[in-house]
């Protein structure tokens, strides 16, 4: 089957948020973007959120209505400090915040083991500023700046008890005006230790003469959203509770960020934990009551908001197009789409958009030295899951010159699958493995292996995504009759993320070939998800 032919075959978007009769659903984006950040500029509106350990970095979304959004560049090509040539599972861009001053975008975040850290660009489509440490310190997370009206800087985070030995506070420093220094250690303004337990994710405005900290507390996975207000930076703070989980589905609901339209509406995007398919992104109404932000709809009539499913759309002034992140990939480009990052900084050999035009073709690299499974191997090309039920089709061709050489689809998380194509003694065969994670044990197995008459392809590998994130790959030699391999089996997150799904070429796992220079590779024609 043709690239023109299966393109024309499949289906829509796997998940479109607006509704097209002037509402929306929840969540705005179905994808893995964590402690999501959004500033508006103008008309237009921005949101970066946590990236980790993978590369390109600090992602950049655009929309222009808060419901359809686009990835329209990345912040940081690679993480240049210590040791992320190799995956540092859960480690790297913690939280960030973005904010627009003094004609400049900026944003902050805190790297848990390296310090904070700050880049600024005057088009968030790039370029942006090298990374500048802040500060060298650790366990300072979750940053915020704010640059008040007297001209003072300030930066308020909160801490990794892991790194720091601290837990449920939050503390403000002052910062220069250039945004590259902090001027003091900092003061705790805020401890809930007895009625906010895992107080995290600090977001600081101002509005009408309060300083607002917008914090969640009580836990991924079943905590609130906090407000806390003051008549100065330092407090006292008072407190309240303006969304939690209630008599909704969303549990959560998370740490985000707040933004006032030009209309005068304000809203506030926040994440919810869905496990495998990491903490998607949500919109909630907010509306202004006596100085506090009320935000969802009180529906059990406890004074707290809970979050909504469906609602209208934001009064921007105008309709805008549908717009979804990026996922299928003809790789008819001279540069990866913005739907990609690696498992760490990535090498220029791994892969080439040139080579064959119309085609991505990975090489069959080696492992690094000490590193024999795929949950280290850092040259996994992979996207987010973007939707709860999608499936993703790849057309495959491996060139192997060593026996151990393999190429095919994956997904990655604790719990992981690769379905690949591995050129054996025999002949080519499709190889389904399955590995999982358990602290800092990784066990992997062959689940099955199926000896194909042909001698490199094209082969068409697939895996199906169905409710709670059970998967079964599947092949086929023609595109249109597909054959099951193996059992399936149930994705997991990642650390601190959701699970991913992408493509990937290797010298071997562990074996002597994969010692040598490798020099096989793997050409992908198109991978799809409908």
């Amino acid at each position: 089957m043709s690239k023109a032919e299966f393109t024309a075959a499949q289906g829509g978007s796997v998940w479109t948020p607006d509704l097209g009769d002037g509402t929306f659903q929840n969540p705005i984006v179905h994808a893995d973007y964590s402690d999501p950040d959004v500033i508006r500029v103008g008309a237009d509106f921005y949101m970066t959120a946590s990236s980790f350990s993978h590369v390109p970095g600090l992602p950049i979304l655009h929309s222009k209505d808060l419901v359809n959004w686009t990835i329209i560049s990345y912040a940081i090509d690679r993480l240049v400090l210590p040791g992320y040539e190799l995956p540092q599972h859960g480690k790297g861009v913690w939280a960030p915040s973005l904010r627009y001053h003094d004609g400049k975008f900026w944003i902050y975040f805190g790297a848990p083991d390296e310090g904070i850290y700050m880049t600024t660009a005057v088009d968030p489509r790039g370029p942006w500023t090298p990374l500048h440490r802040v500060k060298e310190v650790k366990g300072w997370i979750d940053t915020c700046p704010l640059w008040d009206e007297d001209g003072q800087a300030y930066l308020v985070h909160a801490f990794a008890h892991s790194r720091s030995g601290i837990k449920h506070k939050l503390q403000v420093c002052k910062m220069s005006q250039d945004g590259k220094t902090l001027l003091d250690d900092g003061v705790i303004v805020f401890d809930g230790t007895v009625s906010h337990p895992t107080l995290e994710g600090p977001k600081i405005y101002k509005r009408n003469g309060y300083y607002y900290l917008f914090a969640p507390a009580g836990g991924v996975p079943t905590g609130w959203q906090l407000i806390l207000r003051s008549r100065s930076i330092y407090g006292p703070y008072e407190e309240k509770i303006v969304l939690h989980q209630g008599d909704s589905i969303i549990n959560g609901p998370h740490q985000g960020g707040w933004v006032e339209l030009e209309s005068g509406e304000s809203w506030f995007i926040h994440f919810q934990d869905k496990e495998a398919y990491g903490r998607i992104a949500h919109l909630q109404p907010v509306q202004w009551v006596d100085d506090w932000p009320l935000m969802g709809v009180d529906t059990n009539g406890d004074g707290i908001g809970e979050p909504v499913l469906r609602a209208t759309k934001p009064d921007v002034g105008g309709s805008w197009p549908v717009a979804v992140p990026a996922t299928t990939d003809h790789f008819d480009s001279d540069r990866l789409g913005l739907q990609w990052q690696w498992q760490a900084n990535p090498q220029d050999n791994w892969y080439s958009l040139k080579e064959k035009p119309g085609y991505l073709r990975l090489h069959a690299s080696a492992l690094p030295d000490g590193v024999d499974t795929l949950y280290g191997a850092p040259q996994l090309l992979m996207q987010k899951f973007p939707a709860e039920v999608f499936t993703v089709t790849a057309k495959a061709e491996l060139h192997a010159v060593h026996s151990a050489e393999q190429a095919g689809l994956i997904v990655f998380g604790y719990t992981y699958g690769s379905l690949s194509l591995q050129q054996s003694d025999e002949g080519m065969r499709v190889v389904m493995l399955l590995g999982e994670a358990v602290n800092d044990s990784v066990n992997e197995q062959v689940e099955a292996s199926v000896l194909l008459n042909i001698a490199s392809g094209p082969i068409y590998l697939r895996v199906a995504v169905t409710e709670n994130a059970n998967c079964q790959f599947s092949y086929s030699t023609d595109g249109e009759e597909f054959q099951s391999i193996g059992s399936s089996f149930k994705a997991r997150e990642g650390r601190w993320v959701g699970a991913k799904v992408g493509l990937y070429a290797l010298g071997g796992l562990g074996s002597k070939e994969a010692e040598a220079a490798s020099v096989g590779y793997a050409d992908f024609d198109w991978i799809v998800f409908e």
